[in-house]
C-alpha cells in the first residue's frame, strides 16, 4: 500500500481505504479461485495494482470518460483505475465467468459505483467507449482488430480516443505495423521498482 501512496500521494481518504482493502479481499478470493498466481499474491500492490495504475500516468482521464477493460481477469487494470478515477465509467469484460465474479465481488466489497461487468467474449460487446484498456491479453494487432468497433469518435481527453495497453518484454515487432501512430512508454520512467524495468505501455489512437 505504501507504494501506491509513494506515486499517488493525493488520494482521498475513501480511495486510500479502497486500495487498502484490496489485499485481504484478493487474498481471500484467491484461496478459492485462482485469479493471481498463488506465489505472487504477496506482490499484489506492486505487480498488479501499481502496474495497472501505470495507465493513470500515461493519461489522466477526464470526468465522464468511458472505458472498457478487455480480458480483465480478476479486475486488472479496471478496478485500480476505477478507484483512481471515480468520475469515469468502467466496463470490465472477461470470457471466464469465475474471474468476472471475483472482480464483481471485490468491487461490491469496496463500494465501487462506477463499474459494470460482463461475462462474455469481446467480439460480442457492441457498445462504444472512449478508451479500451487491457493488460497483456493478446498480440497488439489481434487486440486492435477486436476493439476497433468499440471506440467512439468524440473525445474529451488530452489524447484522442483509442487503446492503452500494458505489456512486457520485446515489443518492436508487435508495434511495427502501428509505429507511425503508436506511442510506447517505459513504465520504469513512472515507477522505480525493478519489476517495471521490462514493462511497457502502448497508446494507440483508433
Amino acid at each position: 500500500m505504501d507504494k501506491i501512496l509513494k506515486y499517488f500521494p493525493n488520494l482521498t481518504e475513501e480511495q486510500k481505504g479502497q486500495f487498502a482493502a484490496l489485499f485481504d479481499l484478493y487474498k481471500d478470493w484467491n484461496s478459492k479461485i485462482n485469479v493471481i498466481s498463488r506465489k505472487d499474491i504477496d506482490n499484489l500492490y506492486e505487480h498488479h495494482v501499481l502496474h495497472s495504475l501505470a495507465i493513470a500516468k500515461i493519461l489522466r482521464f477526464q470526468p465522464g470518460t468511458t472505458l472498457v477493460d478487455v480480458g480483465t481477469g480478476g479486475g486488472f487494470p479496471g478496478i485500480p483505475l476505477a478507484i483512481m478515477f471515480p468520475e469515469c465509467k468502467f466496463h470490465l469484460v472477461d470470457s471466464i465467468g469465475k474471474k468476472v465474479r471475483v472482480a464483481q465481488e471485490v468491487a461490491t466489497a469496496i463500494g465501487l459505483k462506477n463499474v459494470t461487468f460482463q461475462h462474455d467474449r469481446m467480439e460480442n460487446v457492441k457498445e462504444k467507449y472512449d478508451f479500451v484498456v487491457s493488460r497483456a491479453v493478446m498480440p497488439l494487432a489481434d487486440l486492435v482488430k477486436l476493439v476497433k468497433k468499440n471506440v467512439s469518435q468524440k473525445g474529451v481527453n488530452a489524447l484522442p480516443n483509442g487503446l492503452i495497453c500494458l505489456k512486457g518484454g520485446e515489443l518492436q515487432h508487435e508495434v511495427a505495423p502501428f509505429k507511425n501512430i503508436s506511442t510506447l512508454y517505459n513504465i520504469s520512467e513512472f515507477f522505480s521498482e525493478e519489476f517495471f524495468q521490462t514493462k511497457k505501455g502502448v497508446y494507440l489512437p483508433l
